[in-house]
Formats: C-alpha cells, sequence, structure tokens
C-alpha cells in the first residue's frame, strides 16, 4: 500500500524535539567520552563559552568547572542573565543578548542556539542567575521546565550558574575523561590572558597566551625560541619543532576551530610569502612550513562558521566595513614577522639554516617518490594488503568519525578482521613479516621500504595529515612476544615520522581477550588474569577455558565482538615531557636485554599533556 502525502504527513518539531531527534546538527556525534569531540564536550563548552563572552566583555575573571561523575557544574561571575529573561534564554531558540553588537561584539557563537541544546539534551538541566542581590532558578529535564522558582534575595555574588546531566537515553553509558576537559580548559585560560579557570579545584591561569600554548604543547625546544607576536584582533606564535609533519593551532573568538578555515589557510599563505620575501628566495612551501609548530588566533565580528560546532571558519569578512579575513592576516604577518626577522638576525640565520635542511631532504628523496607512488598504485591494484572500506575521513558521510583502519600481520590475523568488520568503516592493511626498525632513519627509508610506503600511501598522508583516510588508525597483533615487537616496530614508525598523528589522537592499540570462558549457558571474554578468575566464580565448576595465544585463532564469528559497538582500543598518546628523539633512542637504540625486557613489559605508551 502507497503512503498517502498529505497535509497529516507535514509537522513542525517543538525546539527541544528538533534538537533530540536531530542532535548531530547541534554538537556533531553524540559518543560516550571515548573521543575529544564526542558531544558530552561540546554540552561543556557551549555552556563554558557563554562564561568566556562574558569575560571577554569585561565582566568576571573566574569560572569555576565542577565535574562529579556525570553532573557539571559552570558557574560564571559575569553581570548574571537579566532574571525576568531566564527561561527564554534557557529555552527559546534565536533568544540572547548576543543579536546586540554593542553588547557582545566578537562573541563565539551569535544564534542563541548552544545553551538550548545543552537543555535539551540534558536529563537534568538547572540555571541560576543571581543579579544584584536577587536570584532566580528554572529546573529542566530533556527541555521540558520542571520546576520554576520565584524571585529570591541572596546574598552571592553576581554570575550565573549552570548544572547540567547528559541524557543517558542519547549518550549511554557515558565517562568524562578529564583529559580532554582539561585540554580544552587550558585552551580557554591561553585564549584569555587575566582569566582562571578552576576545575575541580585546581586553577588554571595564563600569562603570556599562545606563547603558553606551544610552551604546553611542545614536547622538545624548537629550533629557535618562540617567535610572539600580538596586534588587535590577532595574536600568534610560532616556531620550528623536530618533528616531521606541521603542527597547527587555530581559534576563532576563542573557539578552538579545530578544522581551520579560512584564518588558518591566510596564516599558512602569509608565512611562505613573508619569508620568501625576507630571504629573496623562491622557497618551496613544503620547505618552509616542514616541521612548524604555530598558533593562530583572531577575533571576528559575526564570525560565520561552517556547522553549529564551530570547528571551522567560513567567514571572509572581518566586519561588515571591515577587510577580508585573509588580508587582514596577511597584512599583520608581512608586517610584524618581517619585522621580527629583521631585529633578530639569530634567529633568521636559524630558520634559513632549517628551510635550507628541509630543502635538501626534500630533493635527496624527490627521485624515489615517483617511483614509490607508482610502486603503491600497482600493490593497491594488484595485491591484497589493503582491504578498503567504503566510507572515509576526509569524505563528506556523516559515517566519517567511525572510520577506522586495522594494521594487523599475517594472513589469518587479517583474514579474521577482514571477514568480521564493518565494510561500510573498516579497513584492513596486512602487514608481511616484522616491520624495519626506523630508529636514526631518515624519511627517504618511507619511501624506499614497500611495507611502510604501502602503508604511507593507504592512510594518504604523505603530503598533509590532514588527507588521513581514516579517523582511527588502530594497531592490531598478537599479545606474544612477536607481536609486542611488530606493535613497538610500528609505533617508532609512526613517532618518527609521523608524530601528529599520535598528537591528534588517531593511534590507537586494538585490545583483544586473553582468554574465553564458557558453560552451555554463557560465555565471557577476559581481558585479564583477574577478569578470568571473576569469570570463573560467576559460571561455576569446571567451566571450559580457552586461552586465545593469536588474532588467527579468534574466529570471525567471535571478532564481531571485539571490533563492533563493545571494541576495546586504547589510545596512544605523549605526555608532553616525552621528547620523541630521546624516547626513541631509549627504547629502539641499543638496548641492554634488560632495557628489552622493560620495553614487553611496559608497552602501553600512554598518551598525556601533563603540566
Amino acid at each position: 500500500m502507497i503512503e498517502q502525502y498529505s497535509e497529516e504527513s507535514i509537522r513542525t518539531l517543538d525546539w527541544k524535539e528538533h534538537i533530540r531527534r536531530r542532535p548531530g546538527m547541534y554538537i556533531g556525534k553524540l559518543g560516550d567520552g571515548a573521543s575529544a569531540d564526542d558531544g558530552i564536550y561540546i554540552l561543556i563548552k557551549e555552556v563554558i563559552d557563554n562564561s568566556i563572552d562574558e569575560f571577554a566583555m569585561g565582566n568576571g575573571r573566574v569560572i569555576d568547572v565542577t565535574i562529579n561523575d556525570k553532573e557539571v557544574v559552570v558557574r560564571d561571575r559575569g553581570r548574571g542573565i537579566p532574571l525576568g529573561k531566564l527561561e527564554d534564554v534557557a529555552s527559546k531558540m534565536n533568544t540572547g543578548a548576543k543579536y546586540d553588537s554593542k553588547v557582545f561584539k566578537k562573541s563565539v557563537g551569535l544564534n542563541g542556539v548552544g545553551i538550548k541544546a545543552v537543555n535539551a539534551l540534558s536529563q537534568k538541566f538547572n540555571i541560576k542567575s543571581i543579579r544584584e542581590g536577587e536570584l532566580k532558578e528554572i529546573e529542566f529535564s530533556a527541555g521540558e521546565k520542571i520546576e520554576d522558582k520565584k524571585i529570591a534575595k541572596t546574598s552571592e555574588e553576581n554570575g550565573v550558574s549552570i548544572t547540567f546531566v547528559p541524557d543517558e537515553s542519547l549518550f549511554g553509558r557515558f565517562n568524562f575523561n578529564m583529559e580532554y576537559v582539561e585540554a580544552m580548559i587550558k585552551n580557554y585560560v591561553f585564549l584569555n590572558s587575566g582569566l582562571s579557570i578552576i576545575l575541580n579545584g585546581q586553577k588554571f591561569f595564563s600569562k603570556n597566551g599562545l606563547l603558553d600554548l606551544l610552551n604546553e604543547n611542545m614536547s622538545e625546544e624548537g629550533h629557535y625560541p618562540i617567535i610572539h607576536l600580538t596586534g588587535e584582533d590577532i595574536e600568534l606564535a610560532m616556531t620550528h619543532g623536530m618533528q616531521y609533519g606541521e603542527d597547527y593551532f587555530s581559534f576563532v573568538n576563542g573557539q578552538h576551530t579545530t578544522q581551520g578555515g579560512t584564518h588558518l589557510l591566510a596564516f599558512k599563505e602569509a608565512v611562505v610569502k613573508t619569508i620568501r620575501e625576507f630571504y629573496k628566495k623562491d622557497f618551496d612551501p613544503a620547505d618552509i612550513r616542514t616541521s612548524i609548530v604555530a598558533a593562530i588566533s583572531i577575533k571576528v565580528e559575526e564570525p560565520v562558521f561552517e556547522s553549529q560546532t564551530k570547528t571551522k571558519l567560513g567567514s571572509k569578512d572581518i566586519g561588515p566595513n571591515g577587510p577580508g579575513v585573509r588580508n587582514f592576516i596577511m597584512d599583520f604577518v608581512k608586517n610584524a614577522l618581517d619585522n621580527f626577522l629583521h631585529k633578530n638576525p639569530q634567529t633568521a640565520d636559524i630558520l634559513l639554516k632549517k628551510i635550507q635542511d628541509s630543502e635538501k631532504e626534500r630533493k635527496a628523496i624527490s627521485g624515489i617518490k615517483k617511483m614509490a607512488r607508482d610502486r603503491a598504485k600497482k600493490a593497491n591494484l594488484h595485491n591484497r594488503k589493503l582491504r578498503d572500506c567504503r566510507v572515509h575521513y576526509n569524505s563528506s558521510d556523516e559515517r566519517k568519525t567511525e572510520t577506522t583502519i586495522f594494521i594487523t600481520e599475517g594472513d589469518s590475523a587479517s583474514g579474521s578482521i577482514t571477514k568480521s568488520r564493518d565494510v561500510n568503516t573498516q579497513a584492513v592493511f596486512s602487514l608481511k613479516g616484522k616491520p624495519l626498525n626506523t630508529y636514526g632513519l631518515t624519511k627517504k627509508i618511507v619511501y624506499e621500504n614497500e611495507e611502510f610506503n604501502l602503508l604511507q600511501a593507504a592512510l594518504n598522508i604523505e603530503d598533509s595529515l590532514e588527507d588521513l583516510r581514516y579517523k582511527k588508525v588502530v594497531v592490531a597483533t598478537d599479545a606474544d612476544v612477536d607481536g609486542m615487537h611488530i606493535r613497538l616496530l610500528l609505533l617508532t614508525f609512526f613517532l618518527q615520522f609521523f608524530p601528529d598523528l599520535i598528537r591528534n589522537g588517531h593511534l590507537y592499540i586494538l585490545q583483544t581477550p586473553l582468554f574465553r570462558v564458557r558453560n552451555k549457558k554463557k560465555t565471557l571474554y577476559c581481558y585479564s588474569d583477574e577478569e578470568k578468575t571473576n569469570a570463573i566464580s560467576e559460571l561455576g565448576p569446571n567451566p571450559e577455558i580457552t586461552r586465545f595465544k593469536g588474532l588467527g585463532e579468534i574466529s570471525p564469528d567471535e571478532f564481531k565482538h571485539f571490533i563492533g559497538k563493545d571494541i576495546r582500543l586504547e589510545p596512544v598518546k605523549l605526555k608532553k615531557e616525552d621528547a620523541v628523539g630521546k624516547m626513541l633512542e631509549y627504547y629502539m637504540g641499543k638496548n641492554t636485554p634488560e632495557r628489552q625486557d622493560f620495553i614487553v613489559d611496559n608497552l602501553r605508551i600512554e598518551v598525556e599533556i601533563n603540566d
């Protein structure tokens, strides 16, 4: 029967119903907190953004953020929301003070949506406003008003306090990863000198802005002291590090634009143009930008972002009558960076040598790059090293954040994963034997070594990490000594040549069960001896116990459990104090047997950015 298309087929969704049905339009993906871009962190950001905007307008120098299990409390010391408009601000779309440019000239959000999205997507949402000795409080649940308290007298300091608990019916069994929250808080204070944010009792404060940000995020000193330049509505910091690739942090009105946009493209172009003119040499842009570490922050009136999550700037203009973003940045960099290099000849000399060294290395490998590309194309056509998926991370498909590539060794292991994977979002790359130890080698080896050349081609990271084809790069090896060695060799490769893959949270280790414990009624998979003991206790006497010695011993039907929605991935991270060169020397240099034992026993390299 054909469904009738009539007036009854057309309906208008209530604001909160629309947000709950289409959360991706407002907070990106939902997620359970395992990734830094999961929706629960966007909820925190949307609330803090309002407090930041108050600070930017000169109101309130302290923001308290408290996270207790699943409950978040944000309390600022701003002017407070006008009490009579508190309900409208929390529950009426397109309502807010930011439409009045005299009050909020250069705000993060101008569409009056953010706080309403938090309200609609929270099982508990409480908002309080304190103004001049009076307090107004309203309680919501999933956007529905539960309690509207009368205005009361108070001795509390002016400001707004918002308490919310994300809705578990939408986000599932989520958990806040405090590392991700801390990274967010640090960015806020780096971009707002003079602001203090107190997270669960710990104070975060920055005196030197983006200079502090680069120092915080660089594990080793750069080739030259960080260049820190400031102007009206713009700030930048840059140096050249010891790593391959390029590393950028870009911000608009305090918003971390993780996908860049107009301002970042203009900055990259401006750096190349300025350096070429300063040295009067037509350097290749890649030679200038290789190993660059930079941060840029601009303030824009009425910014236009490409999505509600505001990760990419699309604005072409600074303001109704102002210069274009590109021209604004080009002019500032040209003048400020050129002046700096003239006044600091020692830094200019170091920078010149770094560019020349990059040029020499690029020319040394240019002859083999074309042959390597041709080999990669032929290999992808004529062998089965890469079993690709249909959706890629650099596509526009909404499933791109789910894309994963498993790097495994051996036909049996790769065969099991290939048969049990989701062909839409999961790819498999099969290694042939143990990879080469790349410690101390130059990038030339990436093209000369067939395995690494094909792996680089599969990931599509030869020219830029922005072209990466998979959100998650997962090392999937056996849990024996050989598997651990292969894992270490792969980590060495990524640390040596593509550390930004790790810093940006793309590299993971696949955790697979060591044991299967079952009886006739139930099967339990155990990832440790402790879990095995508990499983035996749960299932009673004499259960069948199987020890998985390798990935190839796990059948495809069972593997579906381990790479599906319950997949266990351990992120590989770099601590700030981990100097990559020194770490690789320790792990991969001429180690004593004792060191090698330590490596095998402690191969779980954790990634943190600590104070």
